[in-house]
């Protein structure tokens, strides 16, 4: 674990340089094909780095981090587009946080700002990136009691699978939905805190309670990960949107562009799924995000096809929970197997107990040298 940390350290060295070799240049390269010949380069290296680093916490979270996300948010800044484009006379310590971190900064108030999703009783006309641009307010910041009462249930989890033995497979795999979404959102909020403490961002949420999800529109677009919701919409959506209108007219191009939006996710989660295992891809991923494209595809074509009929909708009671079966029975049928083929659970648990011992450890550090200061001034 020694070494993982060490690694760790200079692997995230090695990403603010890059950023600060990004941030010089991009005062004075132009925009366009310049500035991409120097920023290809990094984007290499970014894709490299990840591989210096085997634990799931640790390796997966720099892989999401850079190998992803900080790569899509240089590609836009090359072209003068982006996060990291939006305010000119951005400092260093900004850009470097923005380029590498999931956050996005809130405007204060919240402006309306397009959005990746309708809601299910919308009729069609209002889609997202997942269709058209919906004019959606931002999601509310939660409560701290909110995400203390999730790192408590991770916490249970974590200390249930001492017995998972005793539980039936499929009431384990739905703790291991919960485990990823309260562990994906606490690794997020953590990034996010980070943010705040040393730069004074007031932040975003990236999670929406995505159990609440009324669509598949309202799950992808609006409530699981926006982070990633943002990033592809510049990168892989508007793009294509914009070439489909050419083909297939405005009313129906977003249906070429979200299927080209989750191509692109699942090369991406193919990527990270190997950084993760070091295994030979299977395409299970792949077919996971294909299915969800296309269902999502399905869907928007539906609405668009019945918009004019407004007194259609399905209850929230029911598409609700036909929304949340779905996501879950396919997670379990084509996301999970190869998650767990690389050990992911049982590498998991352990890096929490060489945490927990690391803890131990520096409590009886303390508490010793407590004792024995205690015992030299009597």
């Amino acid at each position: 674990m020694e070494g993982e940390i060490g690694n760790f350290i200079k692997v995230w060295l090695s990403v603010f340089l890059s950023l600060f070799y990004c941030y010089a240049f991009g005062k004075f390269v132009p925009k366009g094909f310049p500035r991409l010949l120097l920023i290809i380069p990094v984007v290499a290296l970014f894709l490299d780095l990840p591989l210096h680093l085997s634990t799931i916490h640790l390796g997966g979270t720099t892989a999401f981090f850079i190998s992803w996300l900080a790569n899509f948010k240089l590609l836009l800044f090359a072209f003068g587009k982006g996060p990291l484009c939006s305010d000119p006379s951005i400092s260093l310590p900004r850009f470097v946080a923005v380029a590498c971190l999931p956050i996005k900064i809130q405007q204060n108030p919240p402006p309306k700002t397009p959005q990746f999703q309708t809601s299910n009783h919308q009729n069609g006309h209002n889609s997202n990136t997942y269709g058209h641009a919906t004019t959606k307010q931002n999601p509310a910041p939660k409560s701290p009691l909110n995400y203390a009462l999730k790192g408590l249930l991770l916490a249970l989890l974590i200390k249930v699978y001492d017995y998972k033995e005793h539980l039936h497979p499929n009431l384990i795999w739905v703790m291991y939905c919960f485990h990823i979404y309260f562990a994906l959102e606490i690794i997020l909020l953590m990034a996010a805190a980070l943010a705040r403490a040393l730069l004074g961002l007031e932040l975003e949420p990236q999670f929406n309670e995505p159990y609440l999800s009324s669509s598949l529109q309202d799950f992808w677009g609006r409530r699981w990960n926006i982070m990633v919701t943002t990033i592809l919409r510049p990168t892989v959506y508007e793009p294509v949107v914009a070439l489909s209108t050419r083909v297939v007219g405005r009313r129906w191009a977003p249906l070429p562009a979200v299927m080209g939006t989750f191509i692109v996710s699942a090369i991406m989660h193919e990527l990270i799924f190997y950084y993760l295992g070091r295994l030979p891809p299977t395409w299970e991923i792949s077919w996971f995000f294909l299915l969800h494209g296309l269902c999502l595809v399905v869907e928007i074509a539906v609405k668009k096809a019945i918009a004019k009929r407004k007194k259609f909708q399905v209850p929230r009671l029911v598409s609700g929970p036909l929304t949340v079966a779905f996501v879950t029975g396919t997670v379990f049928w084509l996301f999970f197997p190869p998650l767990l083929r690389c050990n992911a659970d049982v590498r998991a648990l352990g890096e929490y107990a060489a945490v927990g011992a690391f803890f131990k450890n520096v409590g009886r550090a303390f508490a010793s040298r407590a004792m024995n200061t205690r015992r030299s001034n009597w």
